[in-house]
């Protein structure tokens, strides 16, 4: 049966984990001891990592000098700003059904009892041999972490009520330093032995931690804040039997972190796939192409390729592999598999459906 041809669509979705499942297909009566199956076209599972730093100028920032002295009012943050940076990426092939209709059909003689095993996507692990589809590696689902230098619990805390109440803002930063000046009083008075009532060693180690996270809330207040987020996103991408150039993937917004790949508001995440070599066909010993065995076994012969992903003109991650679109098919004898003596067993590679072992049961 000619493969039914339809154009290949380039596609890039999201990646969703699913329960591995193998399902087993047996040629039969019912079916005219025909297996109609799918060739899978090879992806590039791509995940992505970056950071964001949000910075955020404190309430008291222009007093920073004034209370915490000239270094201080150095490190202080002036102004608001965000940005957000790619800081990992990997590639990894994987299959995928064909799109469209393509199917072919591995036609066995009359009472043949040979059986196909397929994926939970439909695509061939192995015919003559029952095995077990490898579990799929986990896919990261999209995170998102902060971390603060400030704690609010802190901050709520080290604010006396008359902080609180006070409409002047030089007044509330000139309170805020005088806090600050007690707490490492008071944290050196612990430290030393002398204050008043000194706990015994756990409740001294609380106490202190409670007075480290009042100075920091309270000194962020001059010097500002710094969070760091960080997030996670994998996506599915089909190429073209051509390759890619310059495919926009994803895009980093300065405030978002990652976008949709057509959001203009992000900088690009590209993606270059290039063909390196290009499946052949089998030749006979004059040198001429093969025919197609009737009723064959198709397989493919793939060809190869590199995938390269690069941020802001640097290369984050590159990986030579085999690539289905750029080979071609050809098919196996099906009669060896019928073979009453020594039958043939095929185990199939399901990123490219390449064989990855042929050989006989005995």
């Amino acid at each position: 049966m000619k493969k039914l041809l339809t154009s290949i669509l380039l596609s890039a979705v999201a990646l969703s984990g699913s329960a591995q499942q193998v399902t087993k297909l047996s040629a039969s009566k019912a079916n005219d001891f025909g297996i109609v199956y799918s060739l899978p076209q090879t992806a590039l599972q791509v995940s992505l990592s970056a950071e964001g730093t949000v910075k955020t100028p404190g309430e008291f920032y222009q007093y920073a000098e004034r209370y915490l002295g000239t270094q201080a009012a150095k490190e202080a943050i002036s102004k608001p700003s965000s940005t957000w940076v790619l800081t990992g990426a990997t590639v990894t092939p994987v299959g995928v059904p064909q799109t469209g209709d393509e199917t072919w059909l591995m036609q066995f003689k009359s009472g043949a009892s040979v059986f196909l095993m397929v994926n939970s996507q439909g695509l061939p692990l192995a015919l003559g041999t029952e095995i077990e589809e490898p579990a799929a590696a986990e896919t990261p689902e999209m995170s998102r972490r902060t971390l603060s230098e400030s704690d609010a619990t802190a901050a709520r805390y080290a604010m006396s009520e008359d902080m609180i109440q006070s409409s002047s803002l030089a007044k509330r930063a000139s309170l805020a330093a005088a806090r600050i000046m007690e707490l490492r009083q008071s944290r050196q008075d612990y430290l030393t032995g002398q204050a008043d009532q000194m706990p015994d060693g756990a409740a001294l180690k609380l106490i202190l931690e409670n007075l480290n996270a009042q100075e920091e809330a309270l000194t962020a207040m001059f010097l500002g804040t710094t969070v760091k987020r960080t997030e996670q996103t994998t996506l599915t991408v089909t190429p073209g039997a051509d390759g890619e150039a310059d495919m926009v993937i994803a895009r980093l917004n300065p405030v978002k972190g990652f976008v949709e790949a057509d959001d203009l508001s992000g900088v690009p995440v590209y993606l270059n796939v290039n063909v390196t070599d290009r499946g052949k066909m089998p030749l006979n010993d004059k040198g001429e192409t093969k025919k197609f065995p009737k009723g064959g076994i198709a397989y493919c012969i793939p060809g190869a390729a590199q995938a390269e992903i690069t941020f802001k003109n640097r290369p984050f991650a590159r990986l030579d592999f085999s690539f289905a679109q750029a080979g071609v098919i050809y098919g196996l004898d099906p009669s060896i598999f019928t073979d009453k003596k020594n039958p043939a067993y095929v185990i199939f590679d399901t990123t490219t459906g390449g064989i990855r072992e042929l050989g006989t049961k005995n």
